[in-house]
């Protein structure tokens, strides 16, 4: 196994100058303010920020009094203390750049608890946070730091947990140790927008802070990393024009375009004080409300009402259990299969019956799943027990999802679903009806029709422009473009079923086949949408323009 590397440890990926002259700018307003940077790196963003008070007309020799950086690693705080000095500040021991873990300096402050603290030491709150953050997986997070970290969200009412990564404490912490008039700038994963683990954060957001903007990219900014990012901008206790406002650029290079007239210029939306995922912002004011009324339509059901979503079968190792055809003939394992579904690609319409399966098999794609008895070896066939003997010469009992069970090469929770579920897909999220009586794996959710619900009626009608747009807001997508949904956020999608039984699902099927889903939503949509919930024509195209917009910002991200 690939061990991580030191940098990926420490969550450090440095911030682009361009990004760091952006964020001080924004952030320091007045020639007075007092800034802090939680995690400063080798200084990228505390030179901006001296630069900036320089700009304003602070004298070199008094920048040290209200500049503080904090970072754990003493090489880079020692880089980062020379390039500030080449700047003409004087530092004095623990005075500017604070060598330690930045948690441990500021729990005192916040919340009087006797712990080591330098960073504020008379309780003063700055006027300015600006950050990048480690990205750090809980695996990852030091556990003396991390209890720190999250001893604090806790007490601040949020409740951290092993999904939590390093970032939110520091965007939280960093938040309160602003004072009541204070701004933050912090470079935030686009998880933000779109995670479970963060929707407390969302909210605490939305709670403190009176005005937000959120800056995005098209283009990646790390390139190491398919990891996207937005520039968090927080504004506390603003008076006027309070809301949520989003802005799109192309790369980090039309950051020097991007001025605070241009900025504010941009629409305001009214915040809405949840946990729901933040994605809805990158719409118009007219389309977030109206994908709230729907939300709310009564003729609208839940998904969770109608089927239940289930992760597909771990194998563990699916080269040894997930099979084509010539591999089966020449191990001899028949009749100790099943057939099973092994890609999303191999979905192409909206039922999977037999044909589809022989198809595939014929094709010699991976189309048996290798199921033999819950047995010990010496009772098996002579084949099977080959078989496994040769999974054991490659080691494949030693992986963890094998060398777990009973015996490695039972492969569990092995049932036929209703219908599968694109776990993650390009274009538009589907339903296929499971004719084939063929199990997946766990690139694809298994489904159950639920209450009786009628399986083809259901299939058909989660293709919608309603259904589309809720998909955007409600699954998660990643630097690649993907739109990713976890069973729970499949649960989570609005149905419109009034009117369902009366669409052709075979007919739907062929236009799949045929990559017409433009002919397919103007079937469904006049069916579910116009004559079953009674919507207008303006409203669907509406809905559709919402589907298709959100859908191109995530496809067109490189």
């Amino acid at each position: 196994m690939t061990q991580p590397t030191y940098q990926k440890l420490r969550g450090g990926y440095y911030t682009p100058e361009p990004i760091a002259r952006f964020l001080a700018s924004w952030a320091i307003c007045s020639p007075a303010d007092r800034v802090l940077e939680p995690s400063c790196g080798d200084g990228n963003i505390l030179v901006a920020a001296a630069r900036r008070l320089q700009s304003l007309g602070v004298a070199s020799e008094t920048l040290n009094q209200q500049l503080h950086g904090v970072e754990l690693d003493s090489q880079e705080a020692a880089q980062a203390a020379h390039r500030l000095q080449s700047l003409g500040l004087f530092l004095t021991a623990n005075n500017t750049i604070h060598v330690g873990d930045f948690f441990a300096h500021c729990q005192c402050d916040l919340f009087g608890e006797k712990v080591l603290t330098l960073v504020l030491k008379e309780r003063q709150h700055f006027d300015a946070v600006i950050g990048n953050p480690p990205f750090i997986r809980y695996q990852n997070f030091p556990e003396d730091h991390r209890q720190i970290a999250f001893s604090l969200m806790e007490q601040a009412g949020l409740h951290p947990n092993r999904l939590t990564n390093a970032w939110l404490p520091f965007l939280v912490v960093g938040s309160l140790l602003l004072n009541e008039n204070g701004r933050l700038a912090m470079v935030i994963p686009a998880e933000l927008f779109q995670v479970n683990y963060a929707a407390e954060t969302r909210q605490f957001l939305s709670d403190y802070y009176s005005r937000v903007a959120l800056v995005t990219f098209k283009q990646l900014l790390f390139k190491d990393i398919q990891q996207e990012v937005v520039l968090l901008l927080a504004e506390r206790n603003h008076t006027s024009n309070d809301g949520i406002r989003t802005i799109e650029l192309d790369g980090i290079e039309d950051l020097d375009t991007l001025t605070l007239a241009r900025l504010n210029a941009i629409e305001l939306k009214p915040m809405n004080h949840s946990t729901e995922k933040w994605t809805q912002y990158f719409l118009d004011s007219d389309e977030i409300r109206l994908l709230r009324e729907m939300r709310d339509h009564p003729g609208v059901t839940l998904s969770n009402q109608v089927l239940d979503v289930d992760v597909g079968i771990v194998t563990g190792r699916n080269a040894f259990f997930v099979l084509a055809q010539n591999q089966v003939e020449s191990y001899d394992l028949e009749p100790y299969l099943e057939r099973i579904v092994s890609r999303s690609a191999h979905l192409t319409g909206a039922i999977f019956g037999a044909a589809d399966w022989q198809s595939n098999a014929e094709e010699q794609l991976p189309a048996f799943l290798f199921t033999p008895a819950a047995l010990s070896t010496t009772d098996l066939p002579e084949p099977l027990r080959q078989y496994i003997a040769l999974g054991e010469t490659q080691g494949y009992h030693k992986g963890y999802k094998c060398r777990i069970r009973q015996r490695w090469y039972v492969v569990p929770s092995v049932w036929v679903p209703d219908a599968f579920m694109l776990r993650q897909v390009h274009a538009y999220p589907k339903l296929v009806l499971n004719i084939a009586q063929a199990v997946c794996t766990d690139t694809i959710h298994r489904v159950r029709f639920l209450n009786g619900a009628n399986g083809e009626a259901v299939t058909a009608a989660f293709l919608n422009s309603l259904t589309f747009a809720f998909a955007e807001v409600t699954g998660r997508s990643y630097g690649g473009g993907v739109l990713t949904f976890e069973p729970s956020e499949a649960e989570a999608l609005p149905l419109p079923l009034a009117g369902a039984e009366h669409l052709d699902l075979e007919h739907i099927d062929k236009l799949l086949r045929d990559n017409n889903i433009d002919a397919v939503l103007e079937i469904t949509d006049d069916v579910l949408l116009v004559q079953g919930l009674g919507l207008n024509r303006n409203q669907v195209r509406q809905l559709r323009k919402i589907w298709s917009k959100l859908r191109d910002r995530r496809i067109n991200r490189k």
